[in-house]
């Protein structure tokens, strides 16, 4: 299992994990975390289904956190464009290892210009980062 890493718009971590026990895990991690999944996203069966190509195991969750989410959009109503919260989980093409990825929070703070939202922002952050850590 590989420590958690700073991408370019968010944090992952390769787990030595399965695919299904992947998703299920992130998903267990983001709720002790306070996040629930509002959104699943099996990108997988979608563009099979609807393009009739094949593709890589991969999910994306959209995780919320209720709390946060309710002053994130007290504080900018439009950051509702940037929630929920996407976490990606798919096997890697090139080795079959499981990779999960959550997108940095801060990025909200960055596209709205909003200096005042980036308290909250480090907050989420803490957490997510921290779920990926809990895998």
């Amino acid at each position: 299992m590989s420590a958690v890493k700073k991408g370019n718009y968010g944090y992952s971590r390769t787990v030595d994990l399965p695919y299904e026990q992947a998703v299920e895990r992130v998903t267990a991690t983001l709720k002790e975390q306070g996040f629930g999944i509002l959104t699943e996203i099996d990108v997988k069966a979608t563009l099979k289904k609807k393009i009739d190509k094949d593709f890589t195991k991969y999910v994306i969750l959209g995780a919320c956190n209720p709390g946060f989410a309710f002053q994130a959009l007290s504080g900018e109503i439009d950051i509702g464009l940037l929630l929920p919260c996407n976490v990606t989980v798919y096997e890697n093409p090139a080795d079959g290892r499981t990779v999960v990825s959550v997108l940095d929070p801060e990025t909200m703070v960055t596209l709205t210009r909003r200096d005042d939202i980036a308290p909250l922002a480090r907050q989420v952050r803490e957490k997510v980062v921290a779920a990926l850590e809990a895998m």
